[in-house]
């Protein structure tokens, strides 16, 4: 199952941005004006997150499985990590 680009970023701002933020803002909120739920919100959220985050990574290897590239780092220097800097 390949995931069109367009829904693929929306379901990706989703589960970075929008689902965490929204769930903090809830949370926050439910301990200040003791609202309810707020343990259960949370939960809901971060098991939301971690299916459309699989499901989304599911896809995206398949898609470079079948274009045939490997996605890469924008930045593609090399470090050396045997390196002994000067101090």
């Amino acid at each position: 199952m390949i995931i069109p680009n367009n829904v693929y970023d929306i379901l990706k701002w989703c589960v970075i941005v929008a689902i965490p933020t929204t769930t903090t803002f809830y949370v926050t909120l439910d301990t200040i004006f003791g609202w309810g739920y707020g343990d259960t919100v949370a939960k809901v959220s971060a098991a939301v997150c971690t299916l459309i985050g699989g499901l989304i990574g599911i896809s995206s290897a398949q898609y470079y499985k079948a274009s045939g590239s490997i996605p890469m780092p924008d930045d593609e220097t090399e470090v050396d990590n045997n390196e002994v800097g000067e101090g």
